[in-house]
C-alpha cells in the first residue's frame, strides 16, 4: 500500500500546500481521499494504469471537493466511482453542472456516485463510514484493503466514532489543524495532543497528520513542532507534506 499525499493543507492553497487530497494505491485499486485542489496532480501518479479509481470525500467543503473541477483534464479508462455520505448524489448532481463546472455527463469517461453506507456493496473492499463531529455533515471512513486496515478522519472534534474508527488499525490518517494547545468549540477541528492521545487509546499502529490549517500553520517548521508534540504522546506520528510519499 503506497500513500501519496497530494495536498495537505485545510481552508487554502499556500506556498506550502495545496488543500486536502491523498492517494492510495494497492494491488488492484486507487483510492482518493478527498478532492481538494491538490486533486490536480492525480495523473502524474496513476498515469495510464487501468486500475479501477475511488474517491472518497469526507463532506461538502470547498477544501474538499473543489477539485473535482479539474474532472476534464483527466482520462479514466474504467471511469471514477465516487462515494460519500447520504446526500452525495443531489449535491454533486448541483456543483457539478453548467454554470458551475462541465457536467458529469459531457466528461469523456463514466461516472459513478454512491452514498455511504447504503451502497456499500457497490464496493469491491469493505468500507466502513460513521459521522463524525464538524460543523456541518462530515464522515469518516475505515478502508480494509490488502491485509491492511487504515482509517481516514479529517475535519472533526473529539468524538466517539473516531475512536470507533480507529480502533487497531495498521494506520491512521487524521487532521491536525489546530496547533498545540489550541480548541474551538464552534468550528470543530483536532489538535496533535488530542489525536496523538487518541491514537495511543486506540492502539493505532501508526499516524499521520494531515490537513493543517492554511492560516494557523504558515510553514513546515510549524508541522514539525506539532509532529514533535504529539510524538511526546504517541511516537509513532508522522506529519504529512504535499507531495510525500509513504509505503505501509
Amino acid at each position: 500500500m503506497k500513500i501519496s499525499f497530494l495536498g495537505t493543507n485545510g481552508w487554502y492553497d499556500t506556498k506550502t500546500g495545496n488543500t486536502v487530497c491523498t492517494l492510495v494505491e494497492t494491488e488492484k485499486y486507487f483510492l482518493v481521499l478527498d478532492a481538494g485542489t491538490g486533486f490536480y496532480k492525480l495523473d502524474k501518479l496513476i498515469g495510464g494504469s487501468k486500475k479501477p479509481v475511488y474517491v472518497f470525500l469526507s463532506h461538502f467543503h470547498f477544501d474538499h471537493i473543489i477539485g473535482l473541477y479539474t474532472l476534464p483534464k483527466f482520462d479514466f479508462p474504467n471511469g471514477l466511482s465516487i462515494f460519500g455520505q447520504t446526500g452525495t448524489k443531489s449535491f454533486l448532481r448541483k456543483v457539478m453542472e453548467l454554470p458551475y463546472a462541465k457536467a458529469f455527463k459531457d466528461l469523456p469517461f463514466e461516472i459513478k456516485i454512491g452514498e455511504l453506507p447504503r451502497d456499500s456493496k457497490k464496493l469491491p473492499f469493505p468500507v466502513a463510514c460513521k459521522e463524525l463531529a464538524h460543523v456541518s455533515p462530515c464522515v469518516g471512513f475505515r478502508f480494509k484493503i490488502d491485509g491492511k486496515e487504515m482509517t481516514y478522519c479529517t475535519d472533526t472534534g473529539p468524538c466517539k466514532n473516531f475512536d470507533i474508527l480507529a480502533k487497531n488499525v495498521d494506520v491512521l490518517i487524521a487532521e491536525c489543524s489546530l496547533k498545540s494547545g489550541q480548541h474551538c468549540d464552534e468550528w470543530l477541528h483536532l489538535s496533535p495532543e488530542w489525536t496523538a492521545t487518541a491514537a495511543k487509546r486506540c492502539k493505532a499502529k501508526k499516524l499521520i497528520l494531515t490537513h493543517f490549517d492554511a492560516y494557523k500553520y504558515q510553514g513546515l517548521a510549524e508541522r514539525k513542532k506539532s509532529q514533535k508534540k504529539a510524538r511526546e504522546i504517541f511516537p509513532n506520528t508522522f506529519v504529512a507534506f504535499d507531495d510525500e510519499k509513504i509505503e505501509i
